[in-house]
């Protein structure tokens, strides 16, 4: 195997994870310190690193506005909703945001990447795969919640 093929196969097994993006999941998950990270790979270091996150006061369209237009991320997002007990529920999203106007090393990377960093992250409820703002509406997120 040439240095090129294995060069290319430790890229594609997933990247590493900073303390810092475990930790910062946790404060979401357990503490509600926060209502949304987002999350970017930083190909140098070959971590998925934390880019931003959302203070609890922030609702989706904040959370969305956040997210690049033209390049992927991974995000959790902590959703409070209302049952129709009435009882206060909240349920954690993945979103893996790979916008069709990405480049296709990042859709590549952000893919390939994506179940190892998952996997990572204990308690979440559900996934969403978006490559446009439509896939992951608040819509979409409240039906896939109740």
């Amino acid at each position: 195997m040439s240095f090129r093929g294995l060069s290319r196969s430790n890229t594609m097994s997933g990247m590493g994870v900073s303390a810092h993006s475990k930790n910062t999941y946790m404060e979401l998950q357990r503490k509600k310190a926060h209502r949304y990270v987002i999350f970017k790979i930083d190909e140098k270091k070959k971590e998925v690193l934390v880019e931003k996150i959302g203070a609890p006061a922030e609702g989706y369209d904040d959370f969305t506005a956040s997210l690049p237009e033209n390049d992927c991320r991974y995000a959790v997002y902590d959703f409070d909703f209302v049952t129709s007990e009435n009882c206060q529920k909240s349920k954690i999203f993945f979103i893996a945001w790979s916008p069709s106007t990405s480049k296709i090393r990042a859709k590549m990377l952000y893919a390939t990447s994506k179940d190892k960093f998952r996997r990572e992250l204990e308690g979440i409820h559900y996934e969403i795969q978006a490559t446009d703002p439509t896939e992951m509406d608040l819509e979409v997120i409240k039906d896939r919640a109740n």
